[in-house]
């Protein structure tokens, strides 16, 4: 028997606006909203999400908290292009709210952002055809 994995969860101070931006950069669409407090976004491709057998695409739920983002991530989310290359992803991506971040990564093959919150977050080198 095992797990899988179905949702991450991400404190902020702004649900719906983070949850906006992210659905921008991945293109999901809100699945749950519980006012300003809570908002669930996931794969429009596999609405019924966590109740599929299977792997599935993982939501992102944003959850209001009343602190703020104190310190570098631990757990953080990376993404990759599918149909461009990572610079012009990245121009994207900063153009929808992200920001360059740095947390003592160096030169490396991806660029590390953070999104409008301060979340930081990799992309990747893809590939695409």
């Amino acid at each position: 028997m095992t797990s899988k994995f179905t949702e991450i969860a991400i404190d902020c101070a702004d649900p719906p606006a983070l949850a906006r931006f992210w659905c921008a950069v991945l293109g999901y669409e809100v699945q749950d909203a519980e006012g300003e407090d809570y908002v669930a976004i996931g794969s429009p491709l596999v609405p019924e999400g966590k109740s599929r057998p299977g792997p599935v695409p993982p939501t992102l739920g944003f959850l209001r908290v009343p602190e703020g983002k104190a310190v570098k991530n631990r757990l953080h989310i990376d993404v990759n292009p599918t149909d461009v290359d990572q610079a012009t992803e990245v121009r994207r991506l900063l153009d929808l709210g992200a920001r360059h971040a740095d947390v003592g990564q160096g030169e490396q093959t991806w660029v590390v952002l953070a999104d409008p919150e301060g979340n930081e977050f990799c992309v990747l080198a893809g590939t695409f055809a």
